[in-house]
């Protein structure tokens, strides 16, 4: 445990350094931020001019869709603020770069997550807080909580799923399709509620990649409508504790081939 704490205050602390070097350029971190905010906005405004062709999708008003919509979108974009930098995994490996990190006293995957600062992933947050805040049905302080534990499950879904991804690049030198593709499912598919889709797609996007308990799970629960769920209740209900679990395990993944890995001489 006292590792952990050590590493988090490490990355905070590098993180703020980071932050601090971006506020130097502060037109250059409107602008990003600002491109953050119109790209997810677009996606939105194309849900939203559907949405006024059909009254409701899979059942779901276009509030209840911007709702989703903004939980996945919060959830993603905490995500990928501390984890965008897994994206260069693959060239560390392959160049030798990482052996500079392996010989470092410090935490390797901190050392990693703290060498990019995601600015455009700050408009996503932007947009996703927005459109959470604007579309939150009336809630009481336990469903309140429930919602913000649900935002931090769903950031570490798809955080395990990266991580797990980005590891095999340990041993094979190339997962960016591989993480591309699961990540374009996580977006496509993760913003919508799961019943547009037929049953095999449903149980795909719900028990082989975790994408339903992003969002659509704990939202559900949230609009009182679980009985649509392919899970009973109470495993929709403690949905914000699966994120945990996974993240978990997918660290004990990354360990695992952190200890095989092999440099390339390079």
């Amino acid at each position: 445990m006292a590792e952990v704490v050590r590493a988090l205050r490490l990355y905070w602390r590098l993180q703020r350094a980071a932050m601090r070097g971006a506020l130097q350029y502060r037109l250059n971190l409107v602008i990003g931020i600002a491109a953050g905010v119109a790209y997810q906005g677009s996606g939105f405004a194309f849900v939203w001019v559907v949405m006024h062709t059909f009254p409701a999708v899979g059942g779901w008003s276009l509030r209840e869709i911007a709702f989703l919509y903004g939980m996945r979108l919060t959830a993603h974009a905490l995500y990928v603020l501390p984890f965008s930098s897994l994206i260069g995994l693959d060239w560390l490996v392959r160049e030798g770069e990482l052996d500079r990190v392996l010989l470092r006293p410090l935490n390797p995957l901190v050392q990693i997550m703290a060498k990019r600062l995601g600015v455009g992933q700050l408009g996503d947050l932007l947009a996703g807080l927005v459109l959470l805040v604007v579309a939150l049905p009336p809630l009481g302080p336990a469903s309140i909580l429930f919602c913000l534990a649900a935002v931090v499950g769903g950031a570490l879904v798809e955080a395990a799923v990266s991580l797990a991804l980005a590891s095999l690049a340990l041993r094979t030198w190339n997962t960016l399709g591989v993480r591309a593709f699961a990540d374009d499912l996580f977006s496509k598919f993760g913003s919508y509620p799961m019943s547009v889709f037929g049953g095999a797609a449903q149980w795909a996007l719900t028990f082989l990649l975790p994408v339903a308990f992003v969002a659509y799970v704990p939202a559900s629960v949230l609009l009182d409508r679980t009985g649509e769920l392919n899970v009973p209740a109470p495993v929709a209900y403690g949905s914000p504790l699966l994120g945990v679990a996974l993240f978990a395990l997918a660290y004990r993944i990354w360990s695992r081939q952190l200890r095989h890995y092999q440099s390339t001489g390079t």
